[in-house]
């Protein structure tokens, strides 16, 4: 089991910065990819970027330059920096931790941190 916790949202104006924070416990070791899924009122999640086993990070067009995604293998932590926020990045904020393989892969969600950009 993996438990991921969520931190580090908050209100900016368009073209601030935050920086959120995921805190993996239990079987981190079976992790094999954390990502971040923005979810926007009344829209899917959806996936903007994630880090792998081998600490390669992929993003979407929409947030590539903007967003870095780093992590702390010391502090089983994840960050995601967003720079040049804009209004369309206000959304509820989630990592997923997707591990295991075959019948035992897994998929977990943490609570979310909600990301308001507004002038």
């Amino acid at each position: 089991q993996v438990q991921l916790v969520e931190s580090g949202g908050g209100l900016v104006q368009p073209g601030g910065s935050l920086r959120l924070s995921c805190a993996a416990s239990g079987s981190i070791d079976s992790i094999n990819r954390l990502d971040w899924y923005p979810q926007a009122p009344g829209k899917q999640r959806e996936l903007v970027g994630g880090i792998g086993r081998g600490g390669m990070t992929n993003y979407t067009d929409s947030v590539a330059g903007r967003f870095t995604i780093s992590r702390d293998n010391a502090k089983n932590m994840v960050y995601l920096q967003m720079n040049s926020l804009k209004p369309e990045d206000t959304a509820v904020y989630y990592c997923n931790a997707n591990g295991g393989w075959g019948p035992y892969e897994y998929d977990y969600w943490g609570q979310g941190t909600q990301v308001t950009v507004s002038s």
